[in-house]
């Protein structure tokens, strides 16, 4: 028996074989970033969503529920409310469940809207499938009810069990409301004060700010400018001062070309790498090579001495060789760009683990210029 470990072995997540099936000339690589509307890149400041929580019971469950003192507390103060005084030793909890109840208030949202809930247990319950929501209040971080929640359960999971095998697919403790949710609440969206209002990016980069000024003040005069990289003022034109929402609806729909650092990011867990389209190299040379190590094991039978006190016994005998395949040294010239990197390293037959190392001792080289972040 034989046990192969290859040092630079991992999943080719990087998508090696896909470079090498399409034609990197037929490609245009001249443009960096393409051009994209602004509102595909900021947040209109003030149109925010807020988080909601609450605890609640999930009733009508196949003995899947949970037996613990806090399922029996809700239980009682539920009934309580109805006017049932229930004694703890007569509550039987396996058909319900204690749940945790999470949901996010979108901007805009009026209050009679409908929102999506989500749905966990916080006790021993095994699933959820097939319960019923009862009317629970969600509340945000200022302790005011914004939403009541009541439903059935959608769980994408379930589970199975007999006498000496059960089988649980995906998740069955955590589902799905839709729409489980009815606002009582309306969170303000205050998004022009004073005739003025502000577009966030959502990636902060003072290029990309300055050019969203700039397209915007080439359309309807100076009217924005950009105080830092994450945001940019506007004084809404005269015109547009009853009708806020009509001037951003036409900013959202202009163009521009953003810009972004350089930056490579990488991911040792899972062999992922991420290079940006202008991320520059200086003139370096890359050598690659293999260390495959072999481990063969050989099952022995051990025979003791006749006439003595001794077993039968099985060994293992273990043989370990390594040899190092033959590596390349290839040289990239100075402005080196992605597209020459991916390329020199597909001709290098590099895997994702030997991109990661190459990409590492290039940039403790100092000849990766951008930043190199390690996920």
């Amino acid at each position: 028996m034989k046990k192969i470990i290859c040092v630079t072995a991992c999943v080719l997540i990087f998508c090696g074989k896909i470079f090498a099936a399409v034609n990197l000339q037929d490609m245009d690589f001249s443009r960096v970033n393409p051009s994209v509307r602004i509102k595909d890149i900021t947040d209109v400041e003030g149109a925010r969503s807020n988080q909601l929580t609450g605890i609640g019971l999930v009733t009508g469950l196949n003995g899947t529920g949970d037996n613990s003192q806090m399922a029996v507390q809700m239980m009682r103060n539920m009934m309580r409310n109805f006017g049932v005084t229930l004694d703890a030793r007569s509550v039987r909890t396996r058909n319900i469940a204690v749940v945790s109840l999470t949901a996010t208030l979108p901007p805009y949202v009026r209050s009679g809207q409908n929102i999506d809930v989500n749905v966990a247990t916080m006790g021993n319950a095994s699933s959820l499938q097939g319960g019923t929501l009862i009317q629970a209040p969600l509340r945000a971080a200022d302790g005011k009810v914004y939403a009541v929640a009541q439903g059935p359960v959608m769980v994408g999971g379930g589970s199975a069990q007999g006498g000496g095998a059960s089988r649980v697919q995906n998740v069955p403790t955590a589902g799905r409301v839709p729409n489980g949710a009815i606002v009582e609440r309306e969170v303000p969206t205050d998004y022009t004060m004073g005739g003025q209002t502000a577009l966030l990016l959502r990636t902060p980069d003072f290029t990309t700010a300055q050019r969203i000024a700039d397209a915007i003040n080439e359309v309807y005069g100076v009217v924005a400018y950009a105080p830092d990289a994450g945001r940019v003022d506007i004084n809404l034109p005269g015109p547009y001062l009853q009708a806020p929402a009509a001037f951003l609806a036409n900013v959202g729909n202009l163009e521009i070309e953003p810009d972004t650092s350089a930056k490579v990011t990488i991911n040792e867990r899972t062999g992922t790498v991420v290079l940006g389209g202008n991320v520059k190299i200086s003139s370096v040379g890359v050598a690659h090579g293999n260390l495959v190590v072999t481990v063969g094991e050989t099952p022995t039978v051990v025979q003791p001495e006749s006439m003595t006190q001794g077993v039968t016994a099985i060994t293992t005998r273990t043989d370990i060789t390594a040899d190092e395949e033959g590596g390349s040294l290839i040289a990239m010239p100075a402005t080196t760009t992605v597209r020459d990197l991916v390329r020199v390293l597909n001709s290098l037959g590099a895997r994702p683990r030997d991109i990661i190392e190459i990409l590492q001792a290039i940039n403790r080289a100092g000849a990766l210029h951008g930043e190199l972040v390690a996920m």
